[in-house]
């Protein structure tokens, strides 16, 4: 693994090259679905990749030999979150809207599938993790370099990512949170292996998430990127040094602020954007009042609340609840609400537990998982903080973050099981080689 920590492309490459076909169609999705080639170059935007690479790694994985079923804590939760949602739009009060929208959710069971059957051991787990980040990466440079060349200027959209899920500049946000912990503790896990061009290279991945989530305007993301800090650099560990750390990161943070985003904190609750999310949020606490077995339907919070409550609508018309356990406790009631919610504690509890077995490890390979769960952990809070502010419940990062987190436990349990069965072969070697001794 050394090679691979150390980022020697060629050691990446042949490692890549090494697995079967199914793991190359789950890159193969990561790829397109967060570098987005085909919207870079439409003569290739022709075909659904994403959803193709989905099928091919879930068909691929049928016909590898190597391939086995991987019983993680999460999937249990995730099938029957499945089955209250396909309730819910069965009896939904707009059920042509809930069937019109359930091709939002179901691909996230595929893709939590196509992951976890795939991502099996470590060097897998580290060539995908690499391809999130790098592709992740790609939108936070870039990003990041157009929010500076703009003299770090404050616009009402913010920054745009790319075309799919986080072209809006509230979802960029969330990705920047989700992945930014990960490339920071990724890079402390990995910094000895590497040259110095890439240690720089790495320390810009959670520098430029920063950058895109204070340029990006959303209020949300930037409590979000608050708790962060807190949690990286803060947490467990009070010193002189890391207090005077995080005081520099946070001043530097608030001046870099437009003068007009400090205003929207400070005349948070009053503007008429505040005003219109808190009447979004009581009247979907009254839907989930009056339907709290499975919610109003599917995605159909917006056509209820345009019905219902047209008085309270401050714009055109009625939208999404700016609030992803209002927009699950909508869409399924305080049933699915509370599956969602033990869905939501999975991913940290499979962190957890990660960490508490890396310690079973050989200290190398133990620090390296316990600081991927710790990034994973720390990001996947960041996604709830933010999610308080926008309507991202079927959007890739409860769900990537479910299997990120599965994979990686499921990687560090083989690992300890393998080294525990080494220790007992080795222990029943030595205990046949005495016996000989004695008698012979």
């Amino acid at each position: 693994m050394e090679d691979f920590y150390a980022l020697r492309f060629r050691a990446l490459w042949k490692g890549f090259l090494s697995e079967g076909l199914a793991f190359w169609m789950i890159c193969g999705y990561l790829f397109f679905e967060y570098v987005r080639p085909q919207s870079l170059y439409p003569a290739i935007d022709f075909l659904p990749w994403s959803q193709l690479f989905v099928i091919g790694a879930l068909v691929g994985w049928f016909f590898d030999q190597k391939a086995r079923w991987v019983s993680v804590p999460p999937t249990k939760w995730l099938l029957l979150y499945l089955a209250l949602i396909i309730t819910s739009v069965l009896i939904a009060q707009y059920p042509e809207v809930s069937r019109s929208h359930f091709s939002d959710f179901y691909p996230w069971i595929l893709i939590y599938f196509a992951i976890i059957l795939n991502v099996t051991n470590r060097k897998r787990f580290y060539i995908f993790l690499l391809i999130y980040l790098f592709a992740s990466f790609k939108m936070s440079f870039s990003l990041a370099r157009i929010w500076a060349m703009r003299g770090f200027a404050f616009t009402d959209w913010g920054l745009q990512g790319p075309p799919g899920f986080f072209t809006n500049s509230g979802e960029l946000a969330v990705q920047m949170l989700c992945y930014g912990p990960v490339a920071m503790c990724v890079y402390l896990a990995i910094k000895p292996y590497l040259s110095q061009w890439k240690r720089w290279m790495m320390i810009l991945m959670p520098v430029t998430a920063a950058m895109t989530v204070l340029g990006a305007s959303s209020r949300g993301g930037q409590v979000g990127l608050v708790y962060q800090i807190y949690a990286l650099f803060l947490k467990g560990r009070i010193s002189l040094k890391s207090i005077v750390a995080t005081a520099i990161v946070a001043v530097a943070a608030f001046y870099a602020l437009p003068d007009a985003q400090k205003a929207r904190f400070l005349n948070a609750g009053e503007d008429q954007t505040s005003q219109q999310r808190l009447l979004y949020w009581k009247r979907g606490k009254q839907m989930m009042d009056e339907y709290p077995l499975l919610g109003v339907g599917l995605y159909n919070f917006a056509p209820y609340f345009q019905r219902h409550y047209p008085q309270d609508i401050l714009f055109g018309e009625a939208q999404l609840p700016h609030n992803i356990f209002i927009q699950v406790g909508t869409d399924a009631g305080y049933t699915g609400l509370a599956v969602y919610t033990i869905l939501l504690l999975q991913v940290l509890g499979s962190c957890r537990t990660a960490r508490i077995k890396a310690a079973q490890l050989p200290q190398k390979e133990g620090d390296f998982i316990a600081a991927v769960a710790k990034g994973i952990a720390v990001g996947h809070i960041g996604f709830v903080i933010a999610g308080q502010f926008v309507t991202v419940g079927y959007y890739p990062f409860l769900w990537i973050n479910l299997a990120l987190s599965a994979a990686l436990l499921n990687v560090v349990r083989s690992e300890v099981g393998a080294t525990e069965q080494s220790a007992a072969s080795i222990a029943v070697r030595q205990i046949n080689s005495a016996r000989q001794r004695i008698h012979p």
